[in-house]
């Protein structure tokens, strides 16, 4: 018997299960009182709508296997093209535009695209930059189609009451590839086969128990595909996603309590922007069952400031995972407000839980080098730190045409199977929990010692002044002299007693003893994404620029 998976069946059981139940409800503008006007699109809906599109795919030639860019924000069109696309089986090439031009054009043409979906300003792209884009074939516009060719996206909507048949995809077969965002290295092409969708389905539903009444708000509009398949009401805020650090929490706090948001997803600087309004306003959202935070380490006093905001039943969960791996571990904010708060304090690292359902995670010896094969003797024990690596249904097995970072990121097993490397240091405790100590290409190896930047940074992040510091080392590998830059919460006046009194700090931790260079940033430079991942690359240049003068 075939093993066909494709996460529209999902939808399609979703849809028999809730017919007439909202499915995306989106915010269409502002009434002369500014109030939110909603449009909206019900499970039927949109499996209808999707139905119609993946005909009309179909017959321009976007079909099973067919690369396709989608460049399309989310909204009602999205979700109508992306379920229409895994319909037929086409691949979706996503990239994150906020990666910056240069390096978003060298991911659309290394995902060797044969078709082109994308709003006005997307085919405005392609038409300056023409080189990049050579061998597409197909051309869809979403909106209006200006001076260039192809088709419009209401051309390809079918005029039919008919259904699609059935995808026959099958678990091994490319679904999507979705380009990392480079943070630490080159962004590379991660391929998604639909068994790993079906596997992260499951996952986070056994995982979060989602009940059938849940509404949904998704700040990172990704995470809503999964979301909308397992047949959860999604509310699109109405923010800019690609700025989270920037949103107006009112927008956020209105739409929680407009629709009665019992889920919702934020990055870690949406996080602490919200739950700082809330505080200082004293405002409860009592309808929120969970927040579910990731992209990037959320510090406990982040997590403390937004649980103002929640009833006594509701928790701020922290899941830990890559592009290549996500969701794998996973720990609730009572736990971590009640225990390992005062821990990551001390600098033991961030606890981020217990590895979800049934994946396997181990911690091995630390190496820049490729494994060529998995053995027990790389193993570390309790309380060593290492490199995190992982084993699961839902990790992605390869990178698109990228042998060399298929060689250092995958371990295969003796089994047949492999192990995915996280690139992510960290260590186990004795109750099976991880502790994340930072990147592997972030730790600072000096002629004595190696430093860690969670740790290390935790110690001069208690400084009340401090909104966060960032870990950076100057010069070669083994020989590198530690800085320390400062973020601080607002505009130090009396810079040389707020260096003394770091100094101060540094000195009296084991961690960070021997730290004697401490630079103050205004802002550090972050992902764009999530607006919480310290390009510290950037920051390891800058130091030793200023230890040069």
């Amino acid at each position: 018997m075939t093993n066909y998976a494709n996460i529209t069946l999902s939808l399609k059981e979703s849809q028999e299960k809730y017919p007439y139940k909202r499915a995306i409800v989106y915010p269409a503008g502002r009434d002369n009182k500014k109030r939110v006007l909603y449009t909206q699109m019900t499970f039927t809906q949109l499996e209808q709508e999707s139905d119609k599109l993946a005909f009309g795919l179909e017959k321009i030639g976007i079909v099973r296997g067919v690369r396709t860019i989608l460049m399309v924000p989310p909204g009602m069109e999205f979700f109508i093209i992306i379920f229409a696309m895994f319909k037929v089986g086409a691949v979706p090439v996503v990239v994150d535009p906020g990666m910056g031009l240069g390096r978003m054009l060298q991911c659309l043409q290394q995902g060797k695209p044969r078709a082109f979906i994308g709003i006005e300003k997307a085919h405005l792209l392609r038409k300056f930059k023409p080189g990049f884009f050579k061998d597409i074939k197909q051309w869809v516009t979403v909106g209006k189609r200006w001076f260039w060719g192809g088709y419009t996206l209401d051309q390809l909507i079918m005029d039919s009451n008919d259904t699609y048949p059935k995808p026959n995809t099958i678990r091994d077969e490319t679904a999507a590839i979705a380009f990392t965002s480079g943070s630490t290295g080159p962004a590379k092409g991660v391929i998604y086969t639909h068994g790993n969708f079906i596997a992260q389905i499951r996952q986070i539903q056994e995982h979060f128990q989602f009940e059938e009444d849940e509404i949904d708000l998704p700040t990172f509009p990704l995470w809503a595909v999964f979301y909308v398949a397992i047949g959860m009401t999604v509310i699109i805020p109405d923010i800019d996603p690609t700025k989270p650090a920037l949103v107006d929490p009112r927008k956020i706090i209105e739409a929680i309590n407009n629709h009665g948001i019992t889920n919702m997803f934020a990055s870690p600087a949406l996080l602490n922007r919200v739950g700082k309004f809330g505080k200082e306003n004293n405002i409860k959202l009592p309808s929120l069952r969970r927040v579910i935070s990731a992209g990037a380490p959320v510090t406990p006093a982040n997590i403390e400031q937004f649980s103002t905001m929640l009833n006594d039943h509701a928790q701020i969960h922290t899941p830990y995972g890559a592009t290549e791996a996500v969701p794998i571990i996973s720990i609730g904010s009572n736990e971590i407000l009640a225990e390992t708060k005062k821990l990551s304090e001390q600098g033991y690292g961030m606890c981020i839980g217990r590895p979800i359902c049934d994946t396997r995670i181990d911690i091995i010896r630390i190496s820049d080098a490729p494994i060529i094969e998995f053995n027990e003797k790389l193993k570390l024990p309790e309380n060593q730190v290492g490199e995190i690596i992982v084993q699961a249904d839902l990790v992605t097995k390869s990178y698109f045409n990228d042998k060399e970072a298929n060689i250092l990121a995958k371990i295969p097993d003796n089994d047949g199977g492999f192990w995915h490397r996280m690139g992510d240091l960290g260590w186990k405790d004795s109750k099976g929990r991880i502790w994340f100590c930072g990147r592997k290409n972030h730790r600072v190896t000096t002629k004595n010692k190696t430093l860690f930047t969670i740790p290390v940074e935790a110690i001069f992040n208690n400084h009340e002044k401090v909104f966060r510091s960032a870990l950076a080392g100057a010069g070669p590998k083994r020989d590198q002299i530690p800085v320390i830059f400062i973020e601080p919460i607002s505009k130090i006046r009396k810079k040389k007693v707020f260096i003394n009194e770091l100094l101060d700090l540094a000195k009296s931790n084991s961690l960070t003893q021997g730290i004697k260079h401490i630079f103050i940033e205004k802002t550090f430079p972050v992902d764009i994404r999530h607006n919480s991942k310290i390009f510290r690359e950037k920051l390891a240049v800058k130091a030793q620029k200023k230890l040069n003068r």
